[in-house]
């Protein structure tokens, strides 16, 4: 099973090249990422003449802001001001699990130590259940999410005060 931070790594990877699709397997894991194709030009205006009919395009005009991992992790992160707090982030779409099943515990509390490697929840995706990884040492100030909500991808999770 493929690590937070290597997803974010191929992520990264696939939205500096110009590749527009990754297909990604991995003992028995399949991942597909996929690049965003952009929005097709819209037709404003219809003008008719006595004798034809001629569709007139309008120039369509967005501003676009490119989106990244890093970007939307960044995001994430900028509520907390404090240098020495860190937002755990989701990294997929899914839903929220505190505990390893129903009748057992959380993972972790509010007032717990972590380390780098400790599991803090799990984010059930496509009937896969990701376990989702600290990655740095300290202590949870605050959970964020509620067991059983449906995350998005980037949303923080828990607040983590570094030691």
């Amino acid at each position: 099973m493929l690590k937070v931070q290597e997803l974010k790594e191929l992520i990264k990877a696939l939205d500096q090249s110009n590749v527009n699709e990754l297909k990604f397997e991995q003992d028995g894991t399949k991942l597909v990422l996929k690049k965003q194709a952009a929005p097709a030009p819209a037709v404003d205006k219809v003008i008719e003449g006595p004798r034809e009919t001629v569709a007139v395009a309008a120039p369509v005009v967005q501003q676009e802001e490119k989106v990244t991992a890093e970007s939307v992790i960044t995001k994430a992160q900028e509520p907390t001001t404090n240098a020495n707090v860190h937002t755990i982030t989701s990294p997929m779409v899914g839903t929220f699990y505190s505990a390893p099943s129903p009748d057992s515990e959380p993972y972790v509390k509010q007032g717990a130590r972590v380390t780098d490697e400790s599991v803090v929840c799990i984010v059930e995706a496509m009937k896969l259940m990701n376990e989702i990884e600290a990655e740095v040492k300290g202590k949870i100030v605050e959970v964020l999410a509620e067991n059983g909500e449906l995350v998005e991808y980037g949303q923080p999770l828990f607040v983590v005060e570094l030691v």
